[in-house]
């Protein structure tokens, strides 16, 4: 943190407004030109405004709104704010998925901040994969940065009792398909499953991952709870508004305080609230643009001692509203504050245990002790064997627990469609302890890696009452959903990883204490399939298909572009000339 206020002469935005010089005139008049005032921007600091509204991004809605709320608390601390719309990544309706574009809004974010005359930014996000997009832009550029959460949505009304986006999606889907609810109730489901604005409201990898925001100090404390249709939601936007003017006059940057120790206290938190499998793959890429080397054998290695308190779904009962009135993240964090490093600054200036310092948990059935956790450890697991060299991940508290230690015959799935295609036939020689194998849905092979991860249940089966069964995938799944869904197998199969060679009746062993995924063949076996297999076709011959499939890099390391890597541990590029 620096010991000093800058000069205004030494604002990032002084080269293109300060200068007295031909292309500064062109600037200050092009800005007379937009209705402003040299004496709204003369030495002032410019906050860019990255946000992700659209139209078609339901979980944004109120970011018009918010986006005047953050404006105003700029302008009343002296600066300068400039809104940059920007690419928004909506998990609803963004097809085959939003993952395919994640780098593309990260690309998108750090050069809007490196091309225009940015002193500081404040991001606008919290839909799935706009929370690590932007982060990650930000810190390649690694200019003064405070990340706005877009808050959960209100609880889901269905009859009486709650419902919560995702999980309850696919548990009512299957209870249509096994016969157990009408069409009418079907459609009271879909009227009353989001009713707000704001993103998934169970611990999905949106709540995940603004909450991994805030423990790694980059939202105002207590940011990530709240629900968006709160007025305390509007009230930090302002307030986050007002706190980028002085990070910029103090210049404190993002890098300036995120370590390999901010990275650790954001996985224990993402472990200790149920989170997402997808905070894997996020993590590891925001890491890595911090210079902060990650593997996913960190994460196994911290779930074995972090117990899951949260009792959310899909691991647990209730949903982020009831979350935040128990006392939100800082009441967790309060709970596993030995876990953590509480001498880590923020982006308030103060360190995160004097930001959770007084917080306390009032529902301790929505929040729990360690002694009274959902789960003692393995909020998520990393597995590995000879179906994953690279690793795969499993969520332990979403599933049934009988199946962790488990065999079975394997029914394989070439494809996506091939899935939709066969999974409901009753011709299909499957039964509940068979392994369900979904190849071609990684990085490359779907493309995206799209979210496919949670096979659906034949119907055969649904109707026999099976609720759960082993499936994998070089696919993820939603942070909302549940199953013993083993993840993001690696290598991938497209590229020749063993989940290619897998055949129908192949007996599959997962282990989950022991971190294994097999499949029992001998390694004779193996090379032959290998020397027998061909790579297929790429995906796509042209445009931004063609850049990701040169360059996407495995879930193990993030699913980042290979050339976005940081050149050295500063994680900054540079800034352009200005001519």
């Amino acid at each position: 943190m620096a010991n000093r206020k800058k000069a205004p002469e030494e604002l990032r935005s002084h080269r293109w407004y300060g200068v007295k010089d031909l292309r500064s005139f062109g600037h200050r008049s092009r800005t007379a030109q937009m209705g402003y005032h040299k004496s709204d921007y003369a030495g002032k600091p410019v906050i860019a405004i990255i946000n992700t509204w659209s139209d078609i991004n339901p979980c944004h809605t109120h970011f018009k709104q918010r986006v005047e709320e953050v404006k105003r608390g700029i302008w009343q601390a002296g600066g300068f704010p400039v809104e940059m719309p920007a690419m928004s990544l909506s998990e609803p309706f963004q097809k085959p998925t939003t993952m395919l574009y994640r780098n593309l809004l990260a690309m998108e974010t750090e050069e809007l901040l490196r091309s225009y005359p940015a002193d500081g930014c404040v991001l606008m996000g919290g839909c799935d994969k706009t929370t690590p997009a932007l982060i990650m832009g930000a810190f390649s550029m690694n200019l003064p940065t405070i990340f706005v959460p877009a808050g959960p949505m209100l609880r889901g009304d269905f009859r009486g009792g709650f419902l919560g986006s995702g999980s309850d999606t696919w548990k009512y889907w299957a209870e249509l398909r096994a016969g157990n609810i009408s069409e009418s109730d079907w459609q009271d489901v879909e009227d009353g499953i989001a009713r707000s604005p704001g993103h998934c409201m169970t611990m999905g990898t949106a709540s995940t991952m603004t909450s991994a925001a805030e423990v790694l100090g980059l939202t105002l404390p207590g940011a990530a709870s709240i629900p968006a249709p709160d007025s305390r939601h509007a009230q930090m936007a302002t307030l986050t508004g007002k706190r980028i003017v002085d990070m910029v006059w103090e210049d404190l940057k993002p890098l300036d305080f995120i370590s390999a120790a901010s990275f650790d206290n954001a996985i224990r938190a993402v472990l200790a609230l149920g989170g997402s499998t997808n905070s894997l793959v996020h993590l590891i890429a925001m890491a890595k643009r911090a210079g902060v080397h990650l593997s996913i054998d960190r994460f196994d290695e911290l779930a074995r001692t972090t117990p899951v308190i949260a009792n959310l779904r899909p691991s647990g009962k209730y949903l982020m509203e009831d979350f935040y009135y128990a006392g939100g993240l800082r009441g967790l964090l309060c709970n596993i504050k030995d876990l953590l490093n509480l001498d880590l600054l923020s982006v308030n200036g103060q360190t995160l245990g004097a930001n959770i310092e007084g917080a306390k948990v009032f529902n301790d059935d929505v929040i729990r002790s360690a002694g009274t956790a959902l789960l003692k450890n393995d909020g998520l697991a990393v597995l590995r064997g000879n179906l994953a060299p690279h690793g795969a991940i499993i969520k332990p508290a979403a599933m049934e627990q009988h199946l962790r230690e488990h065999t079975g015959p394997a029914v394989v799935f070439k494809d996506y469609n091939d899935l939709n295609e066969r999974i409901d036939s009753e011709s299909l020689d499957i039964h509940k302890d068979s392994v369900i194998v979904l190849q071609s849905a990684g990085p490359q092979g779907a493309p995206g890696m799209p979210e496919w991860g949670q096979l659906p249940i034949p119907q055969k089966l649904l109707k026999a009452g099976v609720r759960d069964m082993v499936r994998i995938s070089d696919a993820r799944m939603s942070g909302t959903s549940y199953g013993a869904c083993v993840l993001h197998v690696t290598p991938e199969s497209h590229v020749g990883g063993p989940l290619a060679l897998v055949k129908d009746g192949d007996l599959i062993s997962l282990d989950v204490q022991a971190r294994t995924i097999n499949v029992l063949i001998s390694e004779a076996e193996m090379r032959a399939r290998r020397a027998a297999w061909s790579p297929p076709a790429p995906k796509f011959t042209r445009g931004y298909g063609t850049l990701y499939l040169k360059h996407i890099q495995q879930a193990d390391k993030g699913c980042d572009f290979d050339f976005l890597e940081p050149e050295d541990l500063q994680g900054t590029h540079g800034d352009p000339e200005i001519h």
